[in-house]
C-alpha cells in the first residue's frame, strides 16, 4: 500500500529548475519595489535635492544599509523557504548590519557640536518615517508571502519574519530616495523601526498564510 502510494505520488513528479526558488523570490521582490516606487513617487516624492544627492556620503550609507538589510532578508527567506534549513548565517549577517550602522551612528555624534544631537537623532520627520517605510514595503510583502505560500517552509514565523524584513528593507531603500534626513542616528533608529514593524507584521502573517 505503502509503495502503491508513493509511486503515485511519484508518477507526475517533474524536475524543478534548479534555481527556481531564488528566481521566485527575486520576481516577488522585483514586482514589489517597482509597485512601492510608482507609488512613492506621487504620494511623498522624490527628495528635492535628488540630482545632487548622489554626491552625499550619507546617501549612500543609507542606500546600503537598507539595501544590506533587504538582502538580508532575502538569504535567510531563502533558507527557511526550504525544510530543515538554517538561517543563522543570514541571522549574523543582519545583526552585524545593524550593529554596524549604530557604530556610524555614534561615531557622527562623538564628532558632531552638542547642538545638532536632537536633529540627529530625530531629525524633522522621526514620526513619519517608519509609518511610510511600512506602507511602501506593503507590495513586496504581499508578493514575497504569495511566493512563499507555494514553497515549503516548516517555521512558518521565522519564513513570514524574514519575508518581512526582506520587505521592510525594499520599502525603506526606495523610502530612501525620499528621505532628506542626514543624522545616521536617526538612521539606525527610525529606518530600523520601520523594517521591524513590518518583519512582525510578516511573523504574525506568516503563521496564518504558510500554512500547508
Amino acid at each position: 500500500m505503502t509503495d502503491d502510494l508513493i509511486e503515485r505520488l511519484a508518477k507526475d513528479a517533474v524536475p524543478v529548475r534548479r534555481h527556481a526558488l531564488v528566481t521566485r523570490l527575486v520576481m516577488a521582490l522585483a514586482i514589489g519595489t517597482v509597485v512601492a516606487a510608482a507609488v512613492m513617487v506621487p504620494w511623498i516624492g522624490l527628495r528635492a535635492d535628488i540630482a545632487t544627492a548622489w554626491a552625499d556620503p550619507i546617501f549612500w550609507i543609507k542606500f546600503g544599509y537598507t539595501l544590506l538589510l533587504a538582502l538580508g532578508g532575502f538569504w535567510a527567506l531563502e533558507r527557511l523557504a526550504r525544510p530543515g534549513e538554517s538561517a543563522r548565517g543570514a541571522a549574523f549577517a543582519i545583526a552585524a548590519t545593524f550593529a554596524a550602522a549604530v557604530l556610524l551612528g555614534v561615531v557622527q555624534m562623538l564628532v558632531m557640536p552638542r547642538e545638532m544631537m536632537p536633529d540627529l537623532l530625530f531629525g524633522g520627520t522621526n514620526l513619519v518615517c517608519p509609518l511610510y517605510i511600512a506602507a511602501l514595503s506593503m507590495p513586496a510583502l504581499a508578493a514575497t508571502m504569495a511566493v512563499t505560500r507555494r514553497l515549503a517552509p516548516t517555521r512558518l514565523t521565522l519564513a513570514g519574519l524574514a519575508a518581512g524584513l526582506l520587505s521592510g528593507g525594499a520599502g525603506a531603500w526606495v523610502y530612501s530616495f525620499h528621505c532628506g534626513e542626514n543624522g545616521l542616528p536617526f538612521l539606525a533608529i527610525w529606518y530600523t523601526l520601520g523594517v521591524a514593524i513590518v518583519a512582525l507584521a510578516g511573523a504574525l502573517l506568516g503563521r496564518v498564510l504558510l500554512r500547508w
